[in-house]
């Protein structure tokens, strides 16, 4: 009877136990090599970044200072810009056509630019925190500050789906912040940390992490959220560009294999 019972518990154990298919695979963690550093404007409270044709576009926040910009990659220099009214906070910025598209941070209202011009074609309204901002050939994709991923119609701006980013023990990741699809993922930085998540736009399954930790040093930097905060990628050169709100410098990076170490 005895040898039955233990023959029993060892059935029972081998049918519960998760299989190697069932268990989540852990997640790639990278790390990055430094291409190149190129200056940054110190006073720009970087909120959402892309790379168009040549040049750098930046949103920047902060009450009375909020602003679209135009930026020279080498130089730094700002070459064109607007300024929000004072009562708006600039967030997530991206392109879509000839326009640019730039997310307000708590006034649920977004604005349409021309490329060009930067004059204004139209407004919109979304519920919710605007955050980061990006898209991919058919959505546009936005954060909120939460776990969840919207896609909006480019014409629109009504939500057509969203997803929830989730690791691998399908917890939640909360504070997603600025965004870029690359390579057909989502990159997203976590508010607050120098990591960068790589997220599936079909499952919301985050597939790898960046770990961007000491890429700027931290006596560069003098204000408490001056952290990481900005993605662009150049899809014509494949090159991938980083900085941070209030940071005197930007990132040309290139993400390597973690265990092949950071060249600076």
């Amino acid at each position: 009877m005895a040898q039955r019972r233990c023959l029993l518990i060892l059935v029972l154990s081998a049918a519960v136990a998760p299989t190697s298919a069932e268990r989540p695979a852990p997640q790639q963690v990278d790390g990055y090599q430094i291409v190149h550093m190129y200056p940054h404007d110190s006073y720009a409270f970087t909120q959402g970044l892309i790379y168009v044709d040549g040049h750098l576009f930046e949103s920047t926040g902060q009450n009375g200072r909020s602003s679209l910009r135009m930026v020279d990659l080498y130089t730094g220099q700002v070459l064109q810009k607007h300024d929000l009214p004072a009562q708006y906070f600039g967030e997530g910025l991206t392109d879509w056509g000839s326009t640019l598209i730039q997310l307000t941070w708590k006034t649920h209202k977004g604005f349409v630019y021309d490329r060009f011009s930067f004059s204004l074609q139209r407004t919109f309204e979304f519920e919710g925190e605007g955050w980061g901002l990006t898209h991919d050939r058919t959505q546009l994709i936005m954060s909120d500050g939460s776990s969840h991923l919207r896609f909006l119609d480019p014409k629109t701006f009504k939500e057509a789906r969203s997803i929830r980013v989730t690791d691998e023990a399908g917890q939640a990741i909360e504070n997603l912040n600025e965004l870029e699809y690359v390579h057909g993922e989502i990159y997203a930085n976590i508010w607050h940390s120098d990591a960068i998540v790589r997220i599936s736009p079909r499952t919301g399954r985050v597939i790898g992490r960046i770990d961007l930790s000491g890429i700027i040093d931290k006596r560069e930097l003098h204000d408490p959220e001056a952290v990481l905060n900005d993605i662009a990628y150049d899809s014509t050169g494949d090159r991938l560009f980083v900085t941070g709100k209030l940071w005197p410098k930007l990132f040309e990076i290139r993400v390597v294999a973690k265990q092949q170490g950071k060249v600076h």
